[in-house]
C-alpha cells in the first residue's frame, strides 16, 4: 500500500553531544601539528593549527599555569618571527601563509618570560632562558624591519624589549646579544631613534638621555636631545640650547649639528651669531645654495635692524652683503625662485623705509621742501624699478607664490599701471582662494 505524503514532512532529528577540546588536547594538537610543520615548512597549514591550538592551551584554565605551554608557544611564535625574517631577507617563503599575528617575536618573548616564571623543574628553567635567548636576535630583525617600514611605534617596542631580554639573560647568568659595550649602546641609541620617530619623546629622552650621560659618540644624539627639548613647553629653547653646544664641542665638523645650530639662531633671532655659523656651513657645503640664501637673509635682517636709526654704514655694508649672498645663490643656480625673489624683496624693502622719510618731506611745502621731496620720491621709485625684474623672474619660476604677486601687485599700483595692477590682483586671488595659475605671466 503507497502512502502519499503532500503537506506532512516527519524530519528525524538527531541529537550529538559534541565535546570541546580540552586544554590538554589542544597541547597535543599544537605538538603534532607543529612537529609536522617543522619536518615539512610548505605544510603552512599545519603552522596556523599549531598557533591556533597553543593560543586556546594558555586561555584554557586547564593548562594556563603549565610552564611546558608557554615554552611551547614561545618555540611556535619565535618560529613565526624566524619565518618573516627568512622571507624578507631571503625572499623564501610567502608570508601571507603564515600564521597573522603581529610582532610575533615579542609575544615569543612573553611566553618565555612567563614560562620562566612558572618553571618547577630546572631543565624548563633552561629551556626559558635558551629561549629568551635565541627570540633576542628576531626581536631586534623584526624591529629593524619595522622601523624601514615606517612602523615606529612597533619598531620601538620591538627594540627596546632586545634591552629588556639583555636584563633578563644577565640576571639569569646568560649570555646576551648585547654583551659588549658597544653593542649594548648601539641597541640603546636604535631604541631611542624608533621612539622619537613614533614621537614617543619621553621614552626617546630616557635612551637617549643614558647615552649622552656615557659621551656615546653619536652626533645625531644631541640634536635628538635638543628637538624633543626645544618642543617641551616647560623648556626653555636656549636652555635646551646646552646639547647642540656640548655636541659642537664634541663634533666640531658635524654638517648636521651645524644646521641645527644654524636653525636655532634663526628661531632665536640671534642674527649675529648666525653669520659665522653659515660662513661655516658655506665651507663645507658650497653647492647648497639655501645657504647663501638664509646668510643674504640673516644680512638683510641686520640691515633693518640698523635703518631703524642705526650707523649708515654698517646699513650700506650689510645691504651689500645681502645683495652679494643672494646673487652667489643665483650664480649656483639660476633657476632658485628663492634667490631670485629675495633680491627683489631686498630692493622692495628698502623702497618701503625710505618712504617714510618722504611721509616727512611731504609736509614741507617750501620750494626747497618740493624739491627734496620730488628727488626722495624719484630714489624710491628707482628702487622699486631694480626690485621689479627680480620680481618677474621670480613670478616666472613660481608663478603661485604669494608674496612675489603681493610684491608685483604693490609695484603697479605705485607705477599707477592700474590694467597691470589689476592682472595681478586677479592671479594673487586665485592662489589665495586655494587655485593655480597654471602657466606664468612672464616669460622669463
Amino acid at each position: 500500500m503507497k502512502i502519499k505524503i503532500s503537506s506532512i514532512l516527519i524530519l528525524a532529528i538527531l541529537s550529538f553531544s559534541v565535546k570541546a577540546q580540552s586544554g590538554k588536547e589542544h597541547i597535543q594538537s599544537a605538538k603534532k601539528a607543529f612537529t609536522i610543520y617543522k619536518i615539512d615548512n610548505s605544510n603552512a597549514a599545519k603552522f596556523v593549527e599549531a598557533t591556533d591550538n597553543i593560543d586556546a592551551a594558555i586561555n584554557d584554565s586547564e593548562t594556563t599555569n603549565e610552564a611546558a605551554v608557554w615554552l611551547l608557544r614561545g618555540d611556535i611564535y619565535n618560529e613565526i618571527a624566524n619565518q618573516k625574517v627568512i622571507i624578507r631577507q631571503l625572499g623564501f617563503g610567502d608570508a601571507s601563509k603564515l600564521p597573522k599575528r603581529q610582532y610575533p617575536a615579542l609575544t615569543a618573548l612573553e611566553a618565555y618570560v612567563k614560562a620562566k616564571k612558572l618553571a618547577q623543574k630546572k631543565y624548563e628553567t633552561k629551556e626559558a632562558v635558551n629561549g629568551i635567548r635565541t627570540v633576542q636576535n628576531n626581536i631586534s630583525t623584526t624591529g629593524v624591519m619595522a622601523f624601514e617600514d615606517g612602523d615606529y611605534q612597533g619598531a620601538y617596542l620591538l627594540l627596546s624589549s632586545v634591552l629588556e631580554a639583555h636584563t633578563l639573560l644577565k640576571n639569569a647568568g646568560a649570555d646576551s646579544a648585547l654583551d659588549t659595550e658597544d653593542e649594548y649602546n648601539n641597541q640603546v641609541f636604535i631604541s631611542g631613534l624608533a621612539a622619537l620617530n613614533a614621537r614617543m619623546n619621553s621614552e626617546a629622552k630616557m635612551h637617549l638621555e643614558e647615552l649622552y650621560r656615557k659621551k656615546y659618540e653619536k652626533p645625531s644624539i644631541y640634536e635628538a636631545l635638543y628637538s624633543i627639548a626645544s618642543a617641551d613647553q616647560n623648556t626653555d629653547i636656549n636652555d635646551a640650547y646646552k646639547y647642540i653646544e656640548e655636541g659642537r664641542k664634541l663634533f666640531p665638523d658635524d654638517v648636521s649639528l651645524l644646521f641645527a645650530e644654524i636653525n636655532h639662531f634663526l628661531k632665536t633671532n640671534q642674527l649675529d651669531e648666525l653669520v659665522a655659523k653659515l660662513k661655516s656651513a658655506i665651507e663645507k657645503e658650497p653647492e647648497n645654495v639655501s645657504l647663501y640664501v638664509t646668510l643674504g637673509n640673516v644680512y638683510d635682517g641686520l640691515y633693518q635692524q640698523e635703518a631703524q636709526g642705526g650707523d649708515p654704514d654698517m646699513q650700506n655694508l650689510y645691504f651689500s652683503n645681502a645683495l652679494d649672498y643672494y646673487k652667489q645663490g643665483i650664480a649656483k643656480d639660476p633657476e632658485n625662485a628663492m634667490a631670485t625673489y629675495s633680491i627683489g624683496a631686498l630692493y622692495f624693502n628698502k623702497a618701503a623705509m625710505e618712504s617714510k622719510v618722504l611721509m616727512v618731506l611731504a609736509d614741507d611745502f617750501s620750494s626747497e621742501g618740493v624739491k627734496k621731496y620730488e628727488k626722495k620720491e624719484a630714489e624710491i621709485m628707482a628702487l622699486f624699478d631694480k626690485a621689479m625684474p627680480y620680481f618677474q623672474r621670480a613670478e616666472h619660476l613660481n608663478p603661485n607664490d604669494i608674496s612675489t604677486l603681493m610684491a608685483l601687485k604693490e609695484i603697479y599700483a605705485r607705477k599707477e599701471d592700474f590694467a597691470k595692477m589689476k592682472i595681478f590682483n586677479d592671479r594673487l586671488q586665485v592662489v589665495q582662494q586655494g587655485g593655480t595659475n597654471s602657466t606664468p605671466y612672464f616669460s622669463n
